[in-house]
């Protein structure tokens, strides 16, 4: 396919009566598909069906014999936080288990680390005109706790190993009131990129000028492959512990693409002093999580490999949708010099870049042919791309033709608006 930037005029006619003919089309075809959200699609919940008989009158006893009925256990129940520290490759001492929302517990934790402070320095951080570093483009769900909160979001550039360490350690080492980054370091929430180990190490070794620095580490696709098993994914616990700086990481991970995603079950992890910190605030909030639906998925899954294997079947559901994303892209986009795209090897987005300006005239033209994306934007701070080119597809929650179906107008949406741009 020729470049765009390369037509005649009269090819650029040819082009545009040609894409126009296919919009006409896609009219005419009266189309309501939706790949706004990363949400599993039903066959993926069917997976998980036998956790809602895991757990029945006579079997609500944990294994080491407590009461899942009763309250207590503020940080879940024995045999779960072992479960979920070998998920997050960290002991079961550092790990606490509770609720069904990892997005919850995030915002629970920004929220105490603006009120109380951390457990390093147990001075509040409101009124101390807070920053995160935010690498872009990221997960929206992120950036919008922040600005709940008021705390100034400076974006970094994403590469394939991750965050541009270079900017990253010069703006920690530089500004006071940056007191922490988040993200999501394994298949990345757009882009599926996982960091590197050398990323891994920087961030755990780089000076910052605010001495409770935190690093809110994401771990949301820790096990979310596209079939050849998961990406390997350094210690970031570990190494903060090596490099001196143990209270940095703040962990967080859920079974909500794993299990149910409305009712599932999310957990936290730190080093020992970090989770103390945690039940303190816990200990305020609440007497207990659930524990009924945290033994429940203790005894469905027995361990991690049981996780492992139950995560090969998501996989091979999800394998074709993705591989149906690229084709599509491939065979509408390539050549033309007007976008670039992710190829993930797991979790559940594909980033895709247009020229600079396409992005938001792109998704309002697929809007109107019935194709509802993530509005442009949306991965990052404020929803404000500076160059307005990024576009988040998730190809879950549809089914295989009606993704097909949405992601051909989406292209064919960027074709007409860089034919009407030039």
């Amino acid at each position: 396919m020729t470049e765009y930037n390369r037509l005649s005029a009269g090819e650029r006619r040819s082009k545009a009566a040609e894409v126009e003919a296919r919009l006409e089309g896609f009219r005419e075809e009266k189309l309501d598909l939706d790949m706004t959200r990363g949400k599993p699609g039903s066959d993926q919940l069917e997976l998980s069906n036998g956790l809602l008989a895991a757990v029945d009158a006579k079997g609500w006893k944990t294994p080491s014999g407590v009461d899942s009925r009763n309250y207590g256990g503020l940080d879940g129940i024995e045999e779960s936080r072992k479960l979920f520290g070998d998920y997050l490759g960290i002991a079961a001492s550092e790990v606490i288990v509770g609720g069904n929302s990892s997005l919850a517990l995030m915002h629970d934790t920004i929220a105490q680390l603006m009120t109380h402070g951390s457990s390093t320095l147990a001075k509040p951080w409101w009124g101390s005109n807070p920053a995160f570093l935010c690498p872009v483009p990221g997960y929206d769900r992120h950036f919008t706790i922040l600005e709940r909160y008021g705390i100034r979001m400076v974006s970094v550039a994403t590469r394939e190993s991750g965050p541009d360490m270079d900017e990253v350690e010069r703006l920690a080492a530089a500004d006071p009131t940056i007191r922490g980054l988040w993200c999501v370091p394994r298949y990345s929430n757009p882009t599926g990129y996982t960091f590197s180990d050398e990323t891994v190490e920087r961030l755990a070794c780089m000076k910052t000028a605010a001495p409770d620095f935190r690093i809110l580490w994401d771990d949301a696709y820790a096990v979310h492959h596209l079939g050849s098993g998961p990406a390997k994914l350094a210690s970031i616990l570990a190494a903060c512990r090596k490099a001196g700086n143990p209270e940095r990481p703040l962990i967080f991970g859920s079974t909500s693409k794993i299990s149910f995603p409305g009712g599932g079950v999310a957990f936290s992890g730190g080093s020992e002093k970090s989770c103390a910190w945690a039940r303190e605030r816990l200990f305020v909030q609440t007497i207990g999580p659930d524990k009924v639906n945290i033994l429940r998925h203790v005894l469905y899954f027995k361990d991690i490999a049981g996780i492992l294997a139950h995560m090969e079947k998501h996989a091979r559901i999800l394998q074709p949708k993705f591989a149906a994303v690229d084709r599509i892209l491939t065979r509408e986009l390539s050549g033309t010099g007007i976008a670039t795209w992710t190829r993930p090897q797991g979790g559940y987005f594909t980033s895709l870049d247009t020229s600079d300006g396409l992005a938001s005239t792109a998704v309002k033209l697929a809007a109107g042919l019935g194709v509802k994306v993530t509005p442009a934007g949306s991965t990052f701070p404020h929803k404000k791309d500076p160059r307005d080119r990024n576009i988040r597809i998730a190809p879950t929650f549809p089914g295989l033709a009606a993704l097909e179906k949405a992601t051909e107008v989406l292209a064919v949406c960027i074709q007409r608006a860089a034919l009407a741009g030039s």
